[in-house]
């Protein structure tokens, strides 16, 4: 065997072993302002380190945050220059037209997440970038920087035909995007249709990850095609929410851990939270890193 020819030999070998290695490697969100999205201090833990209490106050969270109160963060808390990868757009479905928006990549992205908004909410709730404290902002800008995309759209009810509508949108931009993990967050109400994907059997079979915000539980997610692929679910919780208790949300949240013991949940309860605080709160990077690892 000659010289040239071992030396291709080996060097076909080596490039192997590079792609086997970076296939093998999830995928992580590289920064953005992590510091001043990190989490207040935690006041206690359990369940293993996946039930985690924490010191919420909202004269330092909201009041010294914003610069109008609920109404416009701080600049230092955003990068608006990502409004240039922001589209309006519409999509004819067999389930009807959805718009929606969407920030980045729509086709070969690596990672796509969606944000379904809660009663009285719309597609623009979701790419606002002055309200919950900066917090979707940071969403837009973490998608486009790490090859994602980031869609939120628009959806006639929380029932059967809202979820049917949401699913034939997934489907378009999984096509568009076949190797990306699908990962979707849904605010309060929002919550019926995120149970409804996990509980279908082309959306239950498709996503990598639920992200509750302030949201309600669902009994029927423990036989769903989703939690039987151990699709990893997120509780972000407020202890004053007067919408969906904490208590019943903490209870499903072990139901599940009582089902499976080492099923990949979390529970983050913001303690005096109200209502809206897991979507001004919610870590997006922490959350999705836990999330791309653990995913199906």
């Amino acid at each position: 065997m000659s010289f040239r020819f071992r030396f291709f030999l080996a060097l076909l070998t080596a490039t192997a072993l590079s792609l086997s290695a970076a296939a093998g490697q999830s995928l992580s969100l590289k920064s953005f302002k992590d510091d001043l999205f990190a989490y207040p201090p935690t006041l206690s833990s359990g369940d293993g380190g996946a039930y985690t209490v924490l010191d919420y106050h909202e004269m330092r969270d909201i009041n010294q945050r914003d610069e109008v109160p609920e109404k416009r963060v701080r600049a230092q808390y955003t990068d608006t220059g990502v409004r240039k990868l922001q589209q309006d757009l519409m999509l004819k479905t067999d389930a009807g037209d959805v718009r929606h928006v969407a920030v980045g990549k729509t086709e070969g992205a690596a990672i796509i997440v969606l944000y379904l908004h809660g009663q009285g909410g719309s597609r623009k709730q979701g790419v606002d970038d002055f309200t919950f404290g900066g917090n979707f902002n940071r969403i837009k800008n973490l998608m486009a920087s790490n090859n994602g995309l980031y869609i939120t759209p628009d959806f006639p009810d929380f029932g059967d035909r809202g979820a049917a509508q949401v699913a034939a949108l997934i489907d378009h931009y999984a096509e568009k995007s076949p190797g990306a993990k699908i990962f979707v967050a849904c605010g309060s109400m929002g919550g019926i249709i995120c149970w409804k994907l996990a509980d279908r059997k082309d959306t239950g079979s498709r996503i990598d990850g639920l992200l509750l915000l302030g949201s309600l539980w669902d009994e029927s997610f423990l036989a769903s095609p989703a939690f039987k692929r151990r699709v990893p679910v997120f509780f972000g919780q407020g202890s004053h929410d007067v919408v969906f208790a904490v208590a019943k949300q903490e209870a499903f949240f072990r139901s599940i851990l009582a089902k499976s013991k080492t099923y990949p949940t979390r529970f983050v309860r913001f303690e005096t939270g109200t209502h809206g605080t897991p979507i001004r709160m919610v870590d997006w990077r922490g959350t999705l890193n836990w999330m791309l690892a653990k995913a199906p």
